[in-house]
């Protein structure tokens, strides 16, 4: 199994930093904690998302396409990543935003405005459900059109993740972890850091936090990631077969549903800032870190427990959430 054997285009800096969360951890009560900060990717201030679209993209640039297609919420962190991804590569990119236009565009979107991509508002269907539409279009155009998948979670992207956890490896080469914890949404970063651990013959126990009451697909989200971590374990030529049993997704934090933010995250948001002056975004990261917060407090995790949160970044959204972050003095 080598995962040279896939093209991968350079968009990020990497390793992305391993650090210790000392006064978060003092102020909880809590085991040891470490962050992984994806969120210092540097693309276009960074993300998860960035790793994926380094195998993604190289594959679209392969087949020789000129256009890329993807999707996501008004403040999408993949769209935007992804558009700023294209810019970078010197490709078009259309985006589709569920919802409506907004009068003043903020945050990720902004953003997305600044990459110079095409945006498709979509109303309701915020998960690429209008994408064959676009694609014809561009066709018609004589364009080379490339879809990258929601969330960049394909098995191109599960394989970076799999990159990620040798990357973890290198770094933490002390105690391994007991539980590693993140925000788990579209499903690519699921399966990429299940695979990881299996090939690296890591130990901690993997916990997804869940983000979204829907899922991607006509399937249930469990079911996804489980067929995309055996469709990625063939693509890589792995002799493995993961079980739904062996799946730990935490759905108890989802709240009111996917971008509500409530009570949870505006604590995890506020506690991270005011002890490690580090910024996670209101729809996925304050969850999961809600999550490993709610873990702790529990009792499940414990003084003797070595955590790691993984940073999945997003924090360009907290600027389009101004109103419901009601914390501040």
């Amino acid at each position: 199994m080598h995962l040279d054997q896939f093209p991968k285009t350079s968009l990020g800096f990497f390793p992305t930093p391993l650090v210790e969360l000392h006064r978060l951890s003092q102020a909880l009560g809590g085991p040891k904690i470490f962050m992984k900060r994806d969120d210092l990717t540097g693309l276009a201030l960074g993300g998860n998302k960035t790793r994926k679209l380094e195998y993604i993209l190289a594959d679209a640039l392969k087949q020789g396409c000129d256009t890329i297609i993807t999707a996501g919420a008004a403040q999408s962190n993949h769209c935007r990543q992804t558009a700023a991804a294209a810019a970078k590569l010197n490709l078009e990119c259309h985006l589709l935003l569920g919802g409506e236009a907004p009068q003043q565009a903020q945050g990720n979107l902004l953003l997305d405005q600044l990459f110079a991509c095409h945006i498709h508002w979509t109303g309701t269907n915020r998960k690429g459900q209008d994408i064959p539409r676009i694609y014809a279009q561009l066709q018609t155009e004589g364009k080379s059109p490339y879809v990258v998948p929601y969330g960049g979670s394909n098995e191109l992207g599960a394989v970076a993740f799999i990159e990620a956890v040798a990357e973890l490896q290198q770094q933490n080469k002390e105690a391994e972890f007991s539980h590693v914890i993140f925000a788990s949404s579209s499903g690519g970063t699921h399966a990429g850091l299940i695979l990881g651990k299996k090939i690296y013959k890591q130990t901690f126990e993997l916990i997804g936090i869940n983000i979204d009451k829907e899922a991607n697909s006509g399937l249930p989200f469990e079911q996804q990631i489980t067929q995309l971590v055996n469709s990625t374990a063939t693509l890589i030529g792995l002799d493995y077969a993961f079980s739904l049993d062996k799946l730990v997704l935490n759905s108890d934090y989802i709240g009111d549903g996917y971008g509500v933010v409530g009570q949870a995250e505006k604590e995890a948001i506020a506690l991270t800032a005011k002890y490690e002056g580090i910024l996670l975004d209101p729809v996925y990261t304050a969850r999961a870190m809600s999550g490993l917060i709610h873990h702790i407090r529990s009792g499940k995790l414990t003084k003797d427990d070595k955590v790691l949160f993984w940073h999945t970044g997003g924090a360009p959204a907290l600027f389009a959430y101004a109103d419901d972050l009601d914390f501040l003095p």
